[in-house]
């Protein structure tokens, strides 16, 4: 009989012992038979399906060695086509274990194209060594630019890779961060979504992290988007609302636009969905406070309304980074109101999303959210012939 075994908050350390590299030398290498990870601490946050044989065998200071049995590859594999598109710059740090967790997927990706923004560390050689050993792994090179570009810059990254393929080979495609570790069944569940609900255009997990202090703690993301970490798109969606806009809002404009045109953007937050960040939300370039700076730069490019991001930056007083996240936001959101910034040019975008922001504080985001994904299902039936009416 299969027990269940944990991966713990220790993966967003280094895992040091070659032996924990060689049990994801190759997706067909893992489907199944026998692996061994090494695991610390123990605090659970992403469970790994197991065999019989999961008991300790060696452990010193709080590190445990697992021998883990993954099960067969699931009846799935091969029905559904997903492509990964991964921007990256200066990612050795964290990488190995996001190219990990891909690798140990019960369903592998179709085709995964990284794309090197100009790396300057070891980078480069760790993308080669493992397109040496994942024969779905393509890697793209790209010019230094001499420096990390968050927004934008990432967003030309992923154009970048997506150029070398055909998207329309593929029924799925994700933008997908290297600084994660993936529970096994992340991508299998997210296709399992999908094929449930036709009008599910965008999804993922929720991304957790843990804290100086060693804490578990949850970033704090709304059910109403995917995450930009880890945004998993039917690709027909994805062709509808235009892909990603080249800005620092990419990651929120997006689920709404989904929605002008009915489809449903949710994230999910379940224990086989969860997944570990590595290094929290908005702290890439520069730190936490730019990145809350430019999440309400961004707010206010996307078209929020004032009143509405106030609420949202009292709601966030308490969450981490706390009390100064909220004064960071409400800074770039003013800021660059006093400056006149640019906006984001779709007027209607803008009038649609004031429109929902204010059922938000009338209601409730959850009940607004309801709301308006039902009163757009016509919208998304009259364009999509064939679809179950009940969808």
């Amino acid at each position: 009989m299969n027990k269940t075994s944990y991966m713990t908050t220790s993966m967003i350390k280094e895992v040091t012992a070659d032996r924990a590299r060689r049990v994801v030398a190759a997706s067909t290498a893992i489907r199944t038979g026998t692996m061994m990870i090494e695991l610390k601490s123990a605090l659970n946050i992403l469970r790994l399906p197991a065999g019989e044989a999961d008991l300790p065998l060696a452990g010193s200071r709080g590190v445990w060695l697992f021998l883990l049995t993954v099960p067969e590859c699931s009846p799935m594999s091969g029905a559904r086509t997903y492509l990964l598109v991964s921007p990256c710059r200066n990612e050795s740090r964290f990488m190995r274990q996001t190219l990990d967790s891909v690798a140990a997927q019960t369903v592998p990706p179709t085709v995964w194209v990284i794309v090197d923004d100009g790396s300057t560390d070891e980078t480069p050689a760790i993308l080669a060594e493992y397109a040496g050993r994942l024969d779905y792994l393509k890697v793209v090179r790209r010019a230094d630019r001499g420096h990390r570009s968050v927004g934008p810059g990432v967003i030309e990254a992923f154009y970048r890779g997506l150029e070398t393929v055909d998207l329309d080979l593929f029924e799925y495609v994700c933008k997908l961060d290297l600084d994660l570790v993936l529970p096994p069944r992340y991508f299998e569940l997210l296709i399992t979504r999908m094929e449930a609900n036709p009008r599910l255009g965008t999804t993922s997990g929720k991304p957790y992290f843990v804290s100086a202090g060693g804490s578990l703690v949850a970033e704090t993301i709304s059910d109403e988007v995917s995450v930009g970490a880890s945004k998993f798109y039917r690709t027909q969606c994805f062709r509808e609302i235009g892909g990603f806009v080249r800005q620092v809002m990419w990651d929120g404009i997006d689920c709404h636009r989904c929605r002008m045109l009915g489809w449903v953007a949710q994230s999910e937050d379940e224990e086989d969905l969860r997944f570990l960040h590595l290094r929290p939300m908005g702290s890439s370039q520069q730190g936490l406070w730019a990145g809350r700076v430019r999440t309400g730069y961004g707010q206010y490019f996307m078209g929020t309304a004032p009143a509405y991001f106030i609420a949202s930056a009292i709601f966030r007083l308490f969450k981490h980074p706390v009390l100064y996240g909220s004064v960071a936001m409400l800074w770039g959101y003013f800021s660059s109101a006093a400056r006149r910034a640019p906006r984001y040019e779709d007027l209607a975008f803008r009038l649609f999303l004031r429109r929902y922001q204010r059922d938000c504080l009338l209601r409730g985001k959850r009940e607004a959210t309801r709301r308006l994904n039902e009163a757009q299902a016509p919208a998304w039936h009259a364009a999509h012939d064939g679809a179950e009416p009940g969808a």
